[in-house]
Parts: C-alpha cells; structure tokens; sequence
C-alpha cells in the first residue's frame, strides 16, 4: 500500500487489478472521501480535487472538516516498557516526548 499527502491530508492508495485503476481514501479521519484515476498523473489530479472538494464541503456545511490527527497521543504499555523507554530517552540524551517522536517518526516512514 501506497500513500500521498496534500494540504495536511494523506491517502490510502491500491490498485484494483479487476478494474485497472487506482483507487485512493482520504486516512486518519471520520469521513469518507474517495478518489480514483487510471495513471498516477490523473490519481494525484484526482487526489487534490477530492481534498479540495471535501474543504469546500466543510465550508458550505459549516463543519470544521476533521482532522487527521491533533498532537497528542495516549498511549498505555506495561510499566517494563515504560521504563525501558525511560532509560532509552535519558541515553540518547533526550526527553521521552522527543525520543517517542523520532522513534514514531522513524517507523512511519517504513510502515
């Protein structure tokens, strides 16, 4: 699986071999939006008009449109993780918030 990103929102990308095009999702919010094109080219022009349409929807509904994510993640683990991570962050010289960002960010850009 593939993604995009435009405006603060990405996509969910899959090629539907039955129907040879890409069909793509807007990811991380309650929504629904949907795009699709038969090459990249018309997927990415698709993509755009699909976040862009999805916008101007918000603003004619007068609905905030939903954000993918706001900043702020709870996580519960078990308290051996926990400490783990602890002495992982003081090692690298870092606070946990700030070694629990480059650590999610490293394994985002390979998941």
């Amino acid at each position: 699986m593939n993604s995009m990103k435009y405006k603060g929102f990405a996509a969910r990308v899959e090629f539907d071999a039955h129907d040879r095009i890409f069909v793509g999702h807007l990811a991380g919010i309650r929504d629904i939006v949907g795009f699709h094109g038969t090459s990249v080219e018309e997927l990415e022009t698709s993509f755009h008009e699909a976040v862009d349409d999805y916008l101007a929807a918000c603003i004619v509904l007068g609905q905030p449109p939903h954000k993918p994510a706001s900043g702020k993640v709870l996580l519960r683990v078990p308290p051996e993780v926990h400490a783990a991570a602890i002495m992982a962050a003081e090692s690298a010289g870092k606070s946990l918030n700030q070694w629990a960002t480059h650590v999610l960010e490293e394994a985002a850009q390979y998941g």
